[in-house]
């Protein structure tokens, strides 16, 4: 699997995540870090796509999803163990984990795209 292709499901999730700690809690922190890193990862998903379909890869796309992912994580593990709720700080942890792991597996073993002919 490619980055792009769970990459906009992560996304969105965080996005309605930011949403959600606004609507509920008024939290414009929540509704800027949600959005914030929304739209960060929907760029590089796009950047990525559009490279594939160049027939390379672009793994700096996928360093900048990865790093967005990891700084998720730590921040929401800090908050789940702060107050030990796992809406939505332990689940955001939880999902970030999972994509810092994807996105190191990307990286380093990850599909190749096959190289367009010329």
């Amino acid at each position: 699997m490619y980055d792009f292709c769970f990459s906009p499901i992560y996304a969105v999730l965080l996005a309605i995540g930011g949403v959600a700690g606004y609507l509920t809690k008024g939290s414009m922190v929540s509704l800027g870090a949600g959005l914030g890193s929304a739209a960060l990862l929907g760029l590089m998903s796009k950047w990525s796509l559009d490279s594939y379909h160049k027939g390379k890869a672009c793994k700096p796309a996928t360093a900048i999803s990865l790093l967005v992912a990891a700084g998720l994580t730590y921040v929401m593990y800090e908050r789940y163990s702060a107050t030990g709720k796992l809406m939505p700080a332990g689940l955001t942890a939880g999902l970030s984990a999972a994509m810092t792991v994807f996105y190191v597996w990307s990286l380093l073993l990850g599909p190749k795209p096959k190289p367009k002919a010329t």
